[in-house]
């Protein structure tokens, strides 16, 4: 059975440039016989030809060589001119091997001999096919560059939010400590502006933060449903020329992750791949498993103690000298004319936020690799077996009471990034005065260790304001705080300093969904 084109589409239109009527009438019996839904537009010179162009617009161009007034070179040229994807199939008696492979190389998509025609609908459809598939990853192509772009300005506003907020905090602490020389009016309303301004550019600073940072949503990612979607996503993307080969070593594994961000990360090196190979080649993608040594992280990069997946990405293309390599991750740079250079960038900060790392191998003449590691953690014996789809908020309100500022901007940086609605007070003071202002918070998460306005006190004045919800107490494990001393509080928790990560989620999940009844204490 013939590769029936889809009925459901329209007609194809077909500019055909043909001097002789029987000539043009053999060529079109070609395509009725193999059942290809057609409509045709016949001209023979320069003018209609490009009023053709404009008008009619064709789906495929079938033109002779040579014809007395026009060529079938100069309407090459003038196609290539307005569209590099329309294909050009020459339909000629008199097309030579050498004028054969000039016309390939000067963009024509195929050449057919009208002594054997047989050929032709064949050649039509597959012309078809890929010029759609050229479209889909030009469209692609363009899509990923417009995220990266708006990519780059989400890292940027990251960046400059986080440190903005750590110089608003102090500033914010301040103006709370000269309201409390109200006998001077002038200190007291200098602090109220100080105060206000401050906390007008925190929350500035915070919807920075939130559009830096995205839906960011952790999951549990299946490997095997991560590549079936990569190859979903590059149908169309990948020529002839390049062969594509999947290899996955354990298509159910399951891993805490970023299911979208991954993709994107896959897909763009994939795509970087396809264009390092114009002249055709092998792109693989293929997964294991490892334990990593010691010695193969960085000083600047964090080690887990498990095993690790291992994404790998590689081509048979050009390949890299040690410049381009020893730049590869710099912003901005790129060897692509149409690049942004931060495609590398993007891949990069996606795996870190996994808590990951990528490495290279290339060299010119031999091919890149990519290798992408991303830790497979194991839970600790004792702590809950709920994955970490499960420490996702819900855009709940978080109250954080933390003195040092430094702690206080990383809590906040953490419950944010996890989906919650995190806000920063360096004292019992500005607490009350955020709850005055914004009404009771889901969950109040203090430091036990304030020297200003300690946990106890502003326990005591959180529950005098009528806050009736969960507290979370950090605390240190040497140093445990009187809990005889404490407010009577329906849901305490306590959580040792320093902060883990995982733990903190854990309890902040758990004291939100604690139910009415005696008090809870995790130690």
């Amino acid at each position: 059975m013939p590769d029936k084109l889809n009925q459901s589409q329209p007609k194809i239109r077909v500019l055909q440039i043909e001097d002789s009527l029987p000539d043009a009438e053999l060529v079109l019996s070609e395509l009725e016989a193999d059942a290809i839904d057609f409509e045709v537009r016949l001209v023979d010179d320069e003018v209609s030809y490009l009023q053709a162009l404009e008008q009619f617009r064709p789906h495929i161009v079938l033109s002779d060589l040579s014809m007395p007034v026009f060529s079938g070179e100069r309407a090459l040229e003038l196609l290539r001119d307005r569209d590099r994807d329309l294909p050009f199939i020459y339909v000629s008696a008199t097309l030579g091997e050498e004028a054969a492979i000039a016309a390939l190389r000067n963009g024509a998509t195929d050449y057919i001999l009208k002594q054997n025609p047989a050929r032709l609908a064949s050649a039509v459809r597959r012309a078809l096919r890929e010029a759609e598939a050229q479209r889909a990853q030009r469209h692609a192509e363009a899509e990923l560059v417009r995220a990266q772009r708006f990519e780059s300005l989400a890292m940027l506003a990251g960046g400059l939010s986080h440190d903005l907020r750590n110089l608003l905090q102090p500033l914010l602490l301040a103006g709370e400590s000269l309201q409390d020389y109200q006998d001077d009016p002038r200190l007291a309303r200098l602090g109220k502006l100080v105060r206000d301004c401050g906390k007008r550019g925190l929350d500035m600073v915070q919807s920075m933060l939130s559009f830096a940072r995205g839906a960011r949503r952790a999951e549990q990612v299946r490997l095997g449903g991560l590549l079936d979607a990569l190859k979903l996503l590059l149908q169309g993307s990948v020529p002839r020329t390049v062969s594509l080969d999947v290899v996955v070593d354990d298509p159910e594994l399951s891993f805490s992750g970023n299911h979208t961000e991954l993709q994107q990360c896959l897909l763009n090196l994939c795509l970087n791949a396809i264009q390092a190979m114009p002249a055709g080649g092998r792109l693989t993608v293929e997964t294991a498993q490892a334990w990593l040594p010691a010695d193969f992280f960085r000083e600047d990069e964090n080690r887990e103690e498990c095993r690790y997946l291992r994404l790998s990405v590689i081509d048979t293309g050009e390949g890299m000298d040690s410049e381009v390599l020893a730049r590869l991750y710099e912003p901005f740079f790129t060897t692509k004319e149409s690049g942004t250079g931060l495609g590398l960038v993007s891949c990069q900060r996606i795996i870190a936020s996994h808590g990951g790392v990528m490495r290279v191998e290339s060299s010119p003449g031999s091919g890149t690799c990519f290798h992408l590691y991303i830790p497979l953690t194991e839970l600790d014996e004792g702590t809950d077996s709920a994955d970490d789809s499960g420490l996702q908020g819900e855009a709940e309100r978080v109250l954080v009471v933390v003195e040092e500022a430094a702690q206080l901007s990383l809590l906040v940086d953490t419950l944010d990034a996890w989906g919650y609605q995190a806000h920063a007070s360096q004292s019992g003071t500005a607490a009350l005065q955020w709850i005055e202002a914004h009404g009771v918070p889901d969950l109040v998460v203090m430091d036990a260790d304030m020297n200003l306005f300690t946990g106890v006190r502003t326990l005591a004045a959180l529950i005098d304001h009528g806050y009736r919800r969960a507290v979370l107490l950090l605390a240190r494990p040497d140093a445990p705080p009187d809990l005889d001393e404490m407010p009577v509080v329906e849901h305490l928790y306590l959580v040792d300093k320093p902060v883990a990560t995982v733990r903190l989620l854990r309890v902040v999940r758990e004291a939100l969904e604690a139910s009415e009844g005696d008090g809870v204490r995790i130690n």
